[in-house]
Order: C-alpha cells, then sequence, then structure tokens
C-alpha cells in the first residue's frame, strides 16, 4: 500500500453554530417535545439541509406558507425573520406560533420601525430574496425602504429628500463590501443616519475574520455550509478575496478528490448554521486519503453570545 501524502489541514475558528441558530433549533426541539409531532416550521428553521432533515425526521413540518398548515397547529418563524403580516395572518387563523428569529435580526426590524416613525428613508443594504432581507423589508409599509444591493446601487440611488435619509443592513453581509457600500452612501448623503452599532452579526464578522487569518497560510479553503445561506457563501468570498480558491461544500460526499490535486495545506471553516459534526465529517474524509495534520486557529476569539429562549418553552 502506497504511503498517503501529508495534508496539512487549519481549522478556522470561530466557526459553526452561532447563538441565533442554536436558539433557533432548540426552539422547534422543544417545540415538537411540548406539543408532539406535527410541528410546522415556515421555510427552513436555518439554511442546512442536515439539520433540516434531522428535525423533519423528529416530526417538523416545513411549508413554504400558512396555508399550508392545518387550522389550530403549531408553527414555528425561521431564524432569518418574516414580514409583519404572517404572525398577524397565523393569529387571525388561530395558529399558535413561536417566533425563532434572530434577536439580532429582531434589533434590526426595531430599528426600520423607529427610523420609518422619524420620518425616515431606509436604505437597506442586502440581497433581493434572502429571507432575510424580505422580512425586513416586510416591518414597514411598501416605500418606505429602497434594497441597495451594490456600489452601483448606491451611487445610482436618487433621494427625493436627501436629509432624511437612514440606512441598515443585513446581518449576514461581507464586512468588506457592506463598508463599501456604506462609504458610498455616507460620501453621497453626509447627513444619512446609520445604526448605534454595526448590523452585520458577530458571528458573520467573526467568521469572516477567522478565514482571513488563516488565508495566507492555505493553499485552498473548504467552506461547509449550504449554497442558500448568505453567511456561509460570503466565507468562500471572503477566502477567494484573500487569493486563495475556495470551495464551498454541504456534506464531506461533495468533495471532488482532484480539486485538492496540489493542496498541502487546507483550510477548512463552516457557515454560522453547519453543524461541527460536518467539520468532523470532512476531516475523517480527508484522513481516508491523506496523513492529515489538523491544528486549530482560534485567533483568540471566544463566543460566548446565549439568547434566551421564548417565554414558554424554557421548561418544556
Amino acid at each position: 500500500m502506497l504511503p498517503r501524502p501529508p495534508l496539512d489541514v487549519i481549522i478556522a475558528a470561530p466557526r459553526g453554530f452561532c447563538a441565533g441558530v442554536d436558539r433557533a433549533i432548540r426552539i422547534v426541539e422543544l417545540a415538537l417535545e411540548k406539543y408532539g409531532a406535527p410541528v410546522y416550521v415556515r421555510h427552513e428553521i436555518v439554511h442546512n439541509r442536515f439539520v433540516v432533515d434531522r428535525l423533519r425526521s423528529m416530526g417538523a413540518v416545513f411549508v413554504d406558507e400558512l396555508d399550508a398548515i392545518p387550522g389550530g397547529a403549531p408553527v414555528v418563524f425561521s431564524a432569518h425573520g418574516v414580514p409583519k403580516a404572517v404572525p398577524h395572518e397565523a393569529a387571525e387563523r388561530g395558529l399558535e406560533f413561536l417566533d425563532a428569529t434572530c434577536p439580532l435580526v429582531s434589533k434590526v426590524h426595531r430599528q426600520a420601525e423607529r427610523l420609518v416613525a422619524a420620518g425616515r428613508h431606509i436604505l437597506f443594504i442586502g440581497h433581493a430574496g434572502h429571507p432575510e432581507v424580505i422580512g425586513t423589508l416586510g416591518q414597514v409599509l411598501p416605500g418606505m425602504m429602497t434594497l441597495i444591493e451594490t456600489v452601483a446601487d448606491a451611487r445610482a440611488f436618487d433621494a427625493a429628500n436627501p436629509d432624511q435619509l437612514a440606512y441598515l443592513t443585513q446581518t449576514t453581509l461581507s464586512v468588506d463590501d457592506t463598508a463599501e457600500i456604506i462609504g458610498v452612501l455616507q460620501g453621497r448623503f453626509p447627513t444619512m443616519r446609520g445604526p448605534h452599532s454595526e448590523d452585520i452579526c458577530y458571528a458573520t464578522s467573526n467568521r469572516q475574520a477567522a478565514v482571513k487569518a488563516i488565508s495566507a497560510q492555505c493553499d485552498a479553503m473548504l467552506v461547509i455550509g449550504a449554497p442558500n445561506s448568505s453567511n456561509s457563501v460570503r466565507l468562500a468570498e471572503v477566502a477567494e478575496r484573500q487569493g486563495v480558491r475556495a470551495l464551498l461544500i454541504q456534506r464531506a460526499s461533495e468533495l471532488d478528490p482532484a480539486w485538492l490535486d496540489g493542496v498541502r495545506t487546507l483550510g477548512i471553516t463552516a457557515g454560522a448554521s453547519a453543524p461541527e459534526l460536518l467539520v468532523r465529517e470532512v476531516i475523517d474524509h480527508l484522513a481516508q486519503r491523506f496523513d492529515v495534520f489538523e491544528r486549530e486557529d482560534d485567533g483568540g476569539i471566544v463566543e460566548r453570545m446565549v439568547f434566551k429562549l421564548p417565554r414558554g418553552l424554557e421548561a418544556a
């Protein structure tokens, strides 16, 4: 038997589950304990197929809209947040609902309401079609927010009242891209009001910083996460901007061995909705072909954030 080639693996930290994802998954688990199956979940609770499939096996039923849920059934809203009309519809239909919206997303929702009440038009920096963006835009009346996706959008926006603008951002954006967009907007509209603290969540920022910290040592970067996970896609983009080729995969089985040709040092990270066991699965998969030497680079960042569960589930 030929000896396995060596492969240094640097595992970025922090990585994987954030406090908002932990909370959302736990809400579904506790709802199943409290109500029994089925518990309905509007959209994917988080953007990870493994997580969704596991909860489905426990009795969660994932639906696109509330009209697919029988009257009186329990329903959980996803971590990404929902338009304000959704809980109103749930209440009208007699559905018992639990809101698993990440508290950091809920904070953006509250900011949007306050800014609109103060007469501000909001420029919302985010990606069209993402559930978090749909949910945030749905917190205020149509026309009160304008979606800004790119620097080109920021340069092209025509303000009817430049002195009554404010901006907010999706929580899972590229830190660098967002800073560039905000810079353009602030240059054009100096009186534009911004949030008191950054809307991009701590977990998104920390995971991007961790990728930057190890990129210079790596020939390639594996990002474990779903293709519809905004924060996971951003991690791959961050690596590529550091000059490191990157690949986003959901499971070890998606890794083409040919992609690793010539790689001597491999970085691995995971999006905020990817469980740690998928990281271990990938490393075990690599160990079948390589003589793996792994080490973790934590950059000194330790995450201790914990979010409270909704009232009524704490003792479920």
